[in-house]
This record gives structure tokens, sequence and C-alpha cells, in this order.
């Protein structure tokens, strides 16, 4: 018997290698269409605003925040028109007032959102791509003073603006929403607006894909520094689950495979499959020290998010006052970007995010027996709530490895894996029948 369980495990190996050189084509095609050119002139467009601080004017037509958040909303409009009654746009407002710390006037809030439907009623799941619309300088109070955010955020938000345009005319089951954040650089206040109504509202999001900072490269990085790297952060044990479950995911030796770093496993999988010139590096943190994101506020609220973002940072071009010391230029300016670089990040997204939303829900249920001593491993599932399912990949690394290293193709929803549970880490994920697969779920102990 376990001679031809090993048999079946090497020939099920065997077909992986084929499988995973098979791309699906749709996503192929989605992905050659990133324009380095719209990209420039998004970022250009953005930079014309002067400054984008989130308590600059939102009535002058053509300077601050809000007449930024303006064009946003009339490019996701432009794409709405384009996708058959599927997009809908809308701004998610708020009022902001005075807080003693980074908001000294009453402010209207405004995030720009673009609402990508699914396609199946019964699938409700919902994937973000988030960008941060505001800007600053040196002072982050100042308002008023040249903040042109070329890279800090325009680069994201000219992401989420070429995605929008690309993702608008597919048809996914799964919906997407498009968002550029307004109150970054002030506390995060445009996504914790999001993220508490989000929670509020039982949204069922599954994925958020924040970039901020994705196209500055050739600019910061050393010689000779190789292939382009793209950084993804992810927490590693939920702040939400620390209390309830922390002895648990010690015990079962876990730390490491939370939503987040499961997310960030799959960037890299999939990023790297379709696009080229690109090295994904997975960051066990979820932010960079004394510095936030986005999907900061999104994480405290129990949903799955990561952040993407450059490998190589400048300081001397970010958050500085626009101006020129000792022969040394300082201000987060266009000049300073590589729009190969953003066009291969920006790439990467839709990418990931096509594959989420063509793939079928998780499976449910998934179930490791642990109720006899044995060198193999037992698991069991239920079919996911939504999508048609060909089949199911068993993911398998060891537990030292940052990637899962194994598949094997399962067409049941049960499986006896040749390999002992106390050395080997397991997951299992759902496949379309084009060959788009879920996020993994790590299976739960059944005695």
């Amino acid at each position: 018997m376990k001679r031809t369980l090993f048999i079946m495990f090497l020939l099920l190996a065997v077909n992986l290698s084929a499988q995973e050189a098979d791309r699906d084509q749709e996503i192929s095609t989605l992905v050659k269409k990133v324009s380095k050119d719209s990209l420039k002139a998004h970022v250009e467009k953005l930079v014309s605003f002067g400054t984008r601080h989130t308590m600059s004017s939102t009535t002058d037509k053509a300077a601050g925040i809000g007449a930024a958040r303006n064009w946003v909303l009339s490019k996701f409009n432009t794409y709405a028109r384009k996708s058959g009654g599927r997009m809908e746009v809308y701004l998610q407002s708020g009022e902001l007032q005075p807080d003693g710390k980074r908001i000294s006037r009453v402010t209207s809030l405004g995030n720009p959102v673009a609402h990508l439907k699914g396609t199946d009623p019964k699938d409700k799941r919902l994937f973000i791509i988030s960008a941060h619309l505001d800007s600053r300088s040196s002072e982050v109070m100042d308002a008023k003073i040249s903040a042109p955010g070329a890279n800090d955020d325009g680069s994201g938000v000219a992401a989420v603006i070429e995605s929008a345009r690309i993702l608008s005319v597919s048809k996914f089951p799964a919906s997407i929403l498009f968002v550029a954040f307004s109150g970054e650089e002030q506390g995060l206040l445009g996504a914790k607006m999001m993220a508490d109504k989000a929670k509020a509202e039982n949204w069922e999001i599954e994925a958020v894909l924040n970039n901020d900072m994705i196209g500055n490269n050739s600019f910061d990085a050393p010689k000779n520094s190789g292939i382009p790297k793209l950084r993804v952060f992810s927490e590693g044990l939920a702040a939400f689950e620390t209390d309830k479950s922390a002895a648990g995911i010690r015990n079962l030796g876990l730390e490491n495979d939370g939503n987040a770093r499961q997310l960030a496993r799959y960037v890299k999988e999939i990023g790297e499959k379709y696009v080229t010139n690109i090295d994904i590096k997975l960051i066990y943190r979820n932010d960079r020290f004394l510095r936030g994101g986005d999907h900061t506020p999104f994480v405290g609220q129990g949903f799955t998010a990561v952040r993407l973002t450059d490998y190589y940072e400048n300081y001397d071009h970010q958050h500085q006052d626009v101006r020129s010391e000792k022969g040394k230029n300082y201000g987060d300016l266009i000049e300073f970007m590589d729009f190969d670089y953003l066009k291969t990040n920006t790439a990467v997204n839709i990418a990931v995010l096509a594959n989420l939303a063509k793939a079928p829900a998780r499976p449910q249920n998934v179930r490791m027996d642990v109720k006899e001593l044995s060198n193999s491993t037992r698991l069991s599932w239920e079919q996911p709530v939504s999508g048609k399912v060909k089949g199911y990949y068993v993911l398998v690394r060891e537990t030292d490895s940052s990637v899962w290293t194994q598949k094997i193709f399962i067409k049941e929803t049960s499986a006896t894996i040749p390999m002992s549970k106390d050395n080997f880490l397991f997951a299992v994920q759902s496949i379309s029948e084009s060959g788009n697969v879920s996020l993994p779920v790590i299976p739960k102990v059944s005695r």
C-alpha cells in the first residue's frame, strides 16, 4: 500500500511539472496590455496638481486633493462605460474632525472607488487593489507647499488606474474593488474608513493588495544588483487571533502560516509565473520600521492584506520638500522614477487579481487526521461554496521553507500523502477548469 502511494505521488509530481508550464492565456493577454506610456501619463497628471495633501483644497479645479480625486473618478468612469454596466464608480466620503495630531481643521475625506462586479451572483468574494492618493512634503501638516508625490504614491495610484482600465472589460466570477485612499499620510484615515465599513457590513474581502511606492528601482539599486526586486510585506500572527488561538498556532508550528503569509506566497508564485524580470521578495513583517501603510487597517479588522513596495528606498525622494542643497536634489519628483519597473509591478498586480477573481472559492472544512501515528498524512476537505472545480492541489513544503515547493493534483476531496505530518506543512487550494487556483487553506487538526 505504501509503495502504491509513493508511486502515485511521483506520477502526480511529474504531471504537475507540465501543468505549471501552462498559463491561462486570457491572463497572459491582460498582463501584456500594461502600458508604460499610460502609467507615465497618469503620474504626470497626479504631479500636476501641485500637492495632494489631505487638507489641501477640495474646491480648486486644477490643484489640490479635490481636483486629484475628481480626476481619478473621471478615469474610472471612462472605463466603467466600457464594462457593460458591471463597473460602479463612486466617492466614499466622510468628514474628519480636528484630532490634535495630523488633522488641524474640519476636512473632507474622499476615496475614489471603482467596483467591478462579479458575474456569479452566488460568489460574494471581493478582492481589492489599493494605493494612496494623498502626498506630503517634509512637514506633514503643510497643505500648501509643493508635494508632487510622484512615487509616493503616484506610482501606486497609476497602477490602480491602469489595472482598472485593463480588467474592466473582463468578466470574472468574483468582484474587484479599485480604490485610491486619501488620508494615508495623516494616519491611514481613508483606509480605516473603508476597513471599518467593510467590517460593519460583513464584506467578504479575501485579499487586499496595497501598492505604496512601486515605481523607483533603477535610481536607487546598487550597480550589478541583478534582477529587479519587489517586496511583499505580510504579517505573521494576526493581532485579532493572538489571544484566541496563540497556543494552538504555536503547538502546530503555524507561526508562519497566517492568511497574509499565504497571500504573500500567492503573489510571489503567480507574479513570477506571468511576469518576467522580477524577483518578488517575501518580507516577514507587516511593514517597515517606523512606517505604516493602508493595508494595516484591514489587517486590524481581520482581513487578509499585504503591502507591495520598492525593494530599494531613497529617503531623499520621499517626504521631502522639493529643493537642492549642496548639489543634491531632494523631493519626490517624476525624474527619479523607473517606469519599466512600474510597468512590471503593475503587471504583477493584474496577474494576481485576475487569477484570484477567476478561481473558485477556497475549499471548505480542510482537515488533517492526527488520531494515529503514521508516516503518511491523511487530508480531507469539502467543495468550495462557489465556482466550478476541476480538482484541488495539496501543497507541501518543509517546515523551514518560505514557499510551497510541491503540488499534488487531486480530483477527490480527500487524499493520503506519503509524507509525514511531523516533517512537512500542508495546505489545499481549489483549481478552476482553466487552471486558476484559490488561496491556500491550512488544515485544522482532526482527532
